[in-house]
């Protein structure tokens, strides 16, 4: 197994058929002992639940993770449960805020940054002296594939976010470099989950053709983190459909 023994924070796992709840079940047949946060108390006791029903070890935690005592709240949990910290892998926020520029409100606009860009900050911040002085660990940050310049006019807000995102991974890269920590990235693609065939209902065609599974974005996602990946640092990794 490829995380056998390790300690994983995975953020944003609330919902069934989603990719945070797949990564929490995949990492967990690969051996990871896991802490799963998301703001929701009652879905993340759900999550947790199904997740203890296929032998997995699980903490977890209900935090607003836009806050300092929610990611706080989070890293601490989990040291006080397995005493150390191997990786993190910031998965919470996505797109929510859909629409033209010229209607964006500026509280929309500071929920969608803050949801996507400082979540993923607190929770980095959170680990890092933990990882630190263990000798070194891994996070996985979660940006698009092709970066902000791909995206549609319709999101700006998540664009600006997720490019925050981009620079948060490079700087910590180099900031986390000497003392073992290396900082990726994963840029997906339209990925299928529940929601996302719901809202959009794609052809069997573009499915085939347009979308990534959850589970490519799994073999990246354990690529990055386990010691397959331990020469990789400060890369966003595109994980895109063959015609996108």
């Amino acid at each position: 197994m490829r995380l056998e023994g390790k300690v994983a924070i995975i953020t944003g796992v609330s919902y069934g058929g989603q990719m945070g709840f797949a990564l929490a079940a995949a990492f967990a047949r690969e051996g990871a002992l896991l802490t799963i946060a998301a703001r929701n108390a009652e879905r993340v006791d759900a999550r947790a639940q199904e997740l203890r029903m296929q032998g997995a070890t699980v903490v977890e935690v209900a935090a607003d993770l836009t806050t300092e005592e929610g990611a706080n709240t989070v890293a601490q949990r989990t040291l006080e449960a397995y005493g150390r910290i191997d990786m993190l892998v910031n998965l919470a926020g996505g797109l929510t805020i859909y629409g033209p520029f010229e209607e964006l409100t500026l509280q929309a606009w500071e929920a969608e940054l803050n949801n996507n860009l400082r979540s993923t900050f607190l929770c980095s911040r959170a680990v890092w002296p933990i990882m630190k002085q263990q000798g070194g660990g891994k996070i996985l940050n979660f940006s698009r594939a092709g970066g902000a310049e791909s995206s549609g006019p319709m999101m700006l807000a998540y664009n600006c976010a997720k490019a925050g995102v981009d620079a948060l991974t490079y700087t910590l890269a180099r900031a986390g470099k000497d003392a073992g920590i290396s900082v990726n990235a994963i840029g997906p693609g339209l990925i299928v989950t529940r929601s996302n065939l719901d809202a959009m209902q794609p052809s069997p065609e573009e499915l085939q053709r347009k979308w990534v599974s959850r589970e490519q974005i799994i073999e990246a996602a354990l690529f990055l983190v386990s010691s397959a990946g331990d020469g990789v640092n400060g890369v966003v990794l595109p994980v895109r459909a063959k015609d996108v």
